[in-house]
């Protein structure tokens, strides 16, 4: 056999052996590739399980005895599952807003409490300085005589005490009920007391200066004469 016969050979073994290896390698690199997605598979199927075991109620089961007499009994607990940060974050805003409009309703209602009761501190401090005008209109027109009542200035002024009184009146200011009432210390103020077998015991006989009221609450109190 010549050299180049030898060389050609030599070639071709050497050929042979490269495409045996690469075929070898290539079916290595297949049933690699074959066991990662079985392996792959087999992860997603234990997943699945595990996520079906987690929705289970725990379950127990009886019936087989034990050496000491009892009963065996297997329960099974489900995973508990997680709650989502997006979801979290939900309820926290959630249950802070709720918080929020409950202190912000509390408020708006003290507030409105104080506002009602600062406007009624104001009214009758208001009301205690009108109620001396009106005590003087009442004075002034009981002492006018009876012949002289037709002046037309003095009839000018008891319509502005009647127009003084309504106004009063539609504001919620109403005199205090005194003479022939039972005496009453939340409405009535005694100043001098009165043997009266005729009117009965405490009972009043006189007013001396009249009380008023502003929406139920007294703003002046009746200074009265009062039956033993």
């Amino acid at each position: 056999m010549s050299k180049e016969d030898m060389v050609k050979e030599a070639v071709e073994e050497a050929k042979a052996k490269a495409e045996q290896a690469a075929r070898e390698q290539a079916e290595q690199s297949e049933s690699e590739e074959e066991e990662a997605d079985s392996r792959e598979e087999a992860l997603e199927a234990a997943e699945e399980d595990e996520d079906t075991a987690g929705e289970e109620t725990s379950e127990e089961e009886d019936g087989e005895e034990d050496p000491d007499g009892g009963k065996k009994s297997r329960k099974l607990f489900g995973k508990k599952n997680k709650k989502d940060k997006k979801d979290e974050k939900i309820e926290e805003l959630t249950d802070r807003l709720t918080r929020q409009m409950a202190e912000f309703d509390n408020f708006r209602k003290r507030t409105d409490k104080e506002k009602s009761q600062m406007y009624e501190i104001g009214a009758k401090d208001i009301i205690n300085k009108i109620l001396p005008v009106v005590d003087n209109f009442e004075r002034g027109l009981a002492a006018v005589p009876e012949e002289e009542k037709k002046n037309p200035v003095l009839e000018g002024m008891e319509k502005v005490y009647k127009q003084l009184m309504t106004t009063l009146e539609e504001i919620g200011v109403k005199p205090i009920e005194a003479v022939g009432q039972e005496f009453n210390p939340d409405f009535h103020n005694a100043v001098m007391h009165v043997e009266d077998e005729e009117l009965g015991e405490n009972i009043i006989a006189e007013e001396f200066q009249k009380g008023y009221t502003y929406h139920d609450s007294v703003v002046r109190h009746s200074m009265v004469k009062v039956a033993n």
